[in-house]
């Protein structure tokens, strides 16, 4: 009889197809289900892509957690990746590990700690996820590799995931290897025996954070390996996979993708490969990059997360399509559903997908993204065409006798005038299994038979304002929420809050840059330690600090204005800095590396006691004083008319930082 139901029922298609002359599509599950889904989920790091939210006032940064994680409100994620913080630069800026040193381990340094447990209260059931950028320079004992003591590499690994539970009672599911590097066969089975060893079984392994292969073809060809990895994770794949990674059996991941600057065109780009990542690649998870731009838009790839929030002094925040592109799939589905076998392409372009959780409920997800309007920042998009269509839709199996539907409608061409956003329609009426959709360009439409999906809502948050032209901070916090400072942005090295004891005046409660050793890096860290903050538009400034140099003889440090870059091409910054040296020398440089000196001289300062640095940059000139009288005066400095103000040290070394203070237009 099954098999007569089924000749029935493409009987039926067929004559709808010659009778109404249009593309008709079966959702069936009588022959099985496709793969299992394991939801949609956002990357926190890679690098310091959260920075700024924590800073945030209440209850402003409630707001923006609501629609990252609450379920029916917002984006609804189902998983949370973040860093495993390595002390290195990692795009956007460092953030800081929880073993600087061998015999040191703090598990409150940083954010992520805080956001996995904010993203727990909200969604319970959320998937955590750990991944490796960098490394702290102790694990390669000197060499700019992980894999050298692979044990000492699996133990800092593990050691992590363990204080996440026993500090913070955050149960990881999984962890991956070293983000966008190179892997390797022994570690990777070593990382699995030693999670064994400390009762770790449940956490699995993802391989390799970067691409189908080599993972793939190791993977078919050593059994072991095979074995030890739980999933097979690709960064930005463009919907595509590879014939090994299937052969392996294994769940595929896009783990991490998108990275697309978050208007109507980002939201388009997430739109299509939600969708198309498992219909062409049999994908059944999607990561992005990044949950929220938190961090100051003129770093690389500003504005390229889920939603932005990089106004903690305003409290202004962004909500950008993608959360509602996120909304139509997130709110309507839930991990461990499956892919009905029944998904693929339409006829004039977009794609369809749908998922039932095997008791009843059935969830489609349409979308018809232009080319235009879906392009990613990665990899390239072949041209294709899409055209408004009619489609019809045969509902078989399980699903054949449902009569009324629930609809949620976008439409992302904002140059029409007409963009609507995760808008709930009238329901649709199903008749005899069959409904038709008019279906324009740059839609998505997700029919479902669940009740629960809502468009939360909080009111405007505060208009956008420019940072500060005036701000100080004297680091007089005894017990601090974070480890850092608020709105410094830890370019290279680590500035962390500190209390110190030897001092019983004035400079108990400081800053300081706790690095000495260089870590194992993912991009091209300099040599110096650098921390920006403010406004990159300013052009005229002055920035005052008090500063001590910890390391004698060779120690050195300085504060900055109109730096011009950070993240992976810190290196390069240029601007106005301010040395001074243990050594009793002082210089200024238009570059962070100390090579292109404008001055230099004697400045009388020594290591081990405070003095305080100001320097003044005005139109063409700048000027500098120690400790209130002038050091150097109105030197022409050519080179860029804005950025960021900054503190530093000459190399990786313990120095202190207090009372900072700008002035700036």
């Amino acid at each position: 009889m099954a098999a007569s139901s089924s000749v029935g029922g493409h009987l039926l298609v067929l004559c709808l197809q010659l009778s109404l002359g249009v593309s008709v599509y079966v959702l069936d599950d009588r022959g099985g289900l496709g793969r299992e889904f394991d939801g949609i989920g956002a990357v926190s790091g890679g690098g310091a892509t959260s920075r700024l939210l924590i800073n945030y006032p209440e209850p402003y940064r409630t707001q923006i957690l609501d629609y990252l994680f609450k379920p029916n409100f917002g984006a609804s994620l189902h998983i949370l990746k973040v860093e495993i913080g390595g002390d290195a630069q990692t795009t956007d800026g460092t953030e800081p590990s929880h073993m600087h040193y061998p015999d040191d381990q703090n598990y409150f340094r940083g954010y992520e700690w805080w956001l996995m447990k904010e993203a727990k209260k909200r969604n319970p059931n959320i998937t955590l996820i750990g991944l490796p950028w960098a490394y702290p320079g102790w694990i390669g004992n000197g060499e700019n590799w992980p894999y050298d003591y692979p044990d000492v590499t699996a133990y800092y690994v593990v050691s992590w995931i363990i204080g996440a539970k026993q500090y913070h009672d955050l149960d990881i599911d999984y962890i991956g290897i070293w983000n966008e590097r190179v892997f390797d066969v022994k570690y990777i089975k070593l990382l699995r025996y030693t999670m064994d060893k400390y009762g770790l079984e449940r956490v699995r392994i993802i391989a390799s954070d970067n691409l189908w292969q080599p993972i793939a073809f190791y993977m078919l060809h050593d059994p072991e390996l095979l074995r030890v990895v739980d999933v097979i994770g690709a960064h930005y794949p463009g919907t595509i996979t590879v014939p090994d990674a299937i052969m392996t059996g294994k769940k595929l991941w896009s783990s991490e993708d998108y990275s697309t600057f978050n208007d109507e065109v980002g939201g388009g780009c997430w739109a299509r490969i939600l969708n198309q990542n498992y219909v062409n690649g049999n994908m059944t998870c999607t990561i992005s990059w990044n949950l929220v731009a938190s961090y100051y838009e003129e770093l690389p790839f500003g504005r390229e997360g889920l939603m932005t929030a990089k106004e903690p002094w305003s409290g202004h925040y962004d909500v950008s399509s993608p959360i509602w592109i996120t909304a139509h799939t997130t709110q309507f589905t839930q991990p461990g559903w499956h892919y009905l076998r029944t998904v693929g392409h339409l006829e004039n372009g977009g794609s369809y997908v749908a998922l039932t959780d095997g008791r009843g409920n059935l969830t489609l997800i349409i979308e018809t993204m232009s080319h235009n309007h879906s392009i990613c920042i990665r990899p390239p998009l072949p041209k294709y065409n899409v055209s408004a269509q009619n489609a019809t839709f045969h509902l078989q199996g399980s699903f054949n006798d449902l009569s009324t539907l629930q609809v949620w409608y976008s439409q992302l061409d904002s140059t029409s005038g007409k963009e609507t956003i995760f808008k709930q329609l009238s329901p649709l009426k199903v008749k005899q299994g069959v409904f038709t959709l008019e279906l324009g360009v740059d839609e998505v439409y997700t029919l479902t038979t669940l009740k629960t999906g809502k468009k939360g809502s909080y009111p405007d948050p505060p208009a956008s304002q420019p940072f500060p032209s005036k701000y100080k901070d004297d680091f007089d916090v005894r017990n601090p929420p974070f480890s850092e400072a608020p709105c410094f942005a830890d370019q290279s090295g680590v500035f962390e809050y500190f209390t110190n004891t030897s001092d019983p005046g004035e400079h108990v409660f400081t800053l300081r840059q706790v690095l000495t050793q260089r870590p194992i890096t993912w991009t091209t860290d300099p040599d110096q330690a650098i921390s920006v903050i403010g406004n990159y538009n300013w052009t005229d400034m002055v920035v005052s600090c008090d500063v001590y140099i910890e390391t004698p003889n060779t120690g050195g440090i300085f504060v900055a204005g109109r730096v011009d870059r950070g993240g992976s091409p810190t290196w390069g910054a240029k601007g106005v800095f301010f040395w001074v040296f243990a050594d009793g020398t002082y210089k200024v440089t238009l570059d962070l590396l100390g090579k292109i000196v404008l001055r230099k001289g004697l400045s009388g300062v020594q290591a081990g006691s405070w003095h305080t640095l100001t320097l003044k940059i005005e139109g063409l000139y700048a000027s500098g004083m120690l400790n209130g009288y002038p050091l150097w005066k109105k030197m022409l400095v050519i080179g860029p008319l804005h950025g960021w103000a900054a503190i530093g040290t000459s190399a990786l070394e313990f120095a202190q930082f207090d009372n900072f203070s700008i002035e700036a237009s």
